[in-house]
C-alpha cells in the first residue's frame, strides 16, 4: 500500500477521535512541550484533529499525482473519507448544538443522492468526475465545520460560521444540480438507446417468429 492510500485511511481513523473529542464532556487538557504548558480545550482538540484529518486530503491527492500512484482503491476510499469525515464532524456538531440538524441533513442527503447516481453510472460504463462546484462546495463544509468549531470556544465567530454554513449549503444544491444534470446527460440518453435497440430486436425477432409460425420464446 503506497502512502497516499495510507494518509487516505489515516483521515478515516481520525474519524471517531473528532466525534469523541467533541462531543464529550467539557474538559482541559494540558499538554507540555518542554518548559511551554498549554491548556487545550475538547472543542480546540477536535478543530485541531479535524485541520490535520482535512489536511491529509489535500496532501494525498496531491502526492498520489506527483508520484504517479493513483490507484483503484484510492479512488473508491478517498470520497468515502471524505464523506465520513465531514458527515460525522457536522453530526456531532449538530449534538453540541453548533449547527442546525435542517443544514446536515441536506448536505449528507445530497451525498447519499450523488453517490447513487455516480453507481448507476459506473454501472452504465460512464465516469462522473468531480466538477469545480463540487470541489469548492468541499472547501467550504472544511471551512464551515472549522468555524463552527473554532465558534463554540470563541462566540463572536458564531455569525461567520453561520454565513459559511449557509454557503456550503448554497454550494452543496448547486453542485448536486449541477451532477445529476450530468447523469442525465451522459446516462439517460445511453439508456434509452440502449432500450429503444432492444426493442427493435424484440420487433424482428417477432416478425421472424410470426412468418415461420413459431412464437418467440419470453425474454425476462
Amino acid at each position: 500500500m503506497n502512502l497516499p492510500n495510507l494518509l487516505t485511511l489515516a483521515r478515516i481513523f481520525f474519524v471517531p477521535l473528532v466525534v469523541a473529542a467533541l462531543v464529550q464532556e467539557k474538559r482541559v487538557y494540558d499538554l507540555e512541550f518542554g518548559s511551554i504548558s498549554i491548556q487545550l480545550g475538547n472543542e480546540m482538540l477536535a478543530l485541531g484533529i479535524f485541520v490535520v484529518a482535512a489536511l491529509t486530503d489535500m496532501l494525498d491527492g496531491y502526492l498520489a499525482r506527483k508520484w504517479s500512484q493513483i490507484t483503484t482503491l484510492g479512488m473508491l476510499l478517498d470520497p468515502i473519507a471524505d464523506k465520513l469525515l465531514i458527515s460525522s464532524s457536522l453530526i456531532a456538531l449538530v449534538e453540541v448544538k453548533a449547527v442546525p440538524a435542517w443544514m446536515v441533513i441536506l448536505i449528507i442527503g445530497r451525498d447519499f443522492a450523488i453517490s447513487g447516481l455516480r453507481s448507476i453510472a459506473m454501472s452504465e460504463g460512464y465516469m462522473i468526475p468531480a466538477s469545480d462546484l463540487g470541489k469548492s462546495k468541499m472547501v467550504l463544509q472544511v471551512a464551515a465545520v472549522v468555524l463552527a468549531m473554532a465558534s463554540l470556544r470563541r462566540p463572536e465567530w458564531q455569525t461567520l460560521a453561520s454565513l459559511v454554513m449557509w454557503a456550503s449549503v448554497i454550494f452543496t444544491l448547486v453542485s448536486a444540480i449541477d451532477y445529476a444534470r450530468q447523469f442525465w446527460r451522459k446516462i439517460d440518453v445511453s439508456v434509452k438507446r440502449r432500450r429503444r435497440r432492444e426493442l427493435l430486436l424484440l420487433e424482428r425477432s417477432r416478425r421472424r417468429s410470426a412468418r415461420s409460425g413459431v412464437s418467440p420464446a419470453p425474454r425476462f
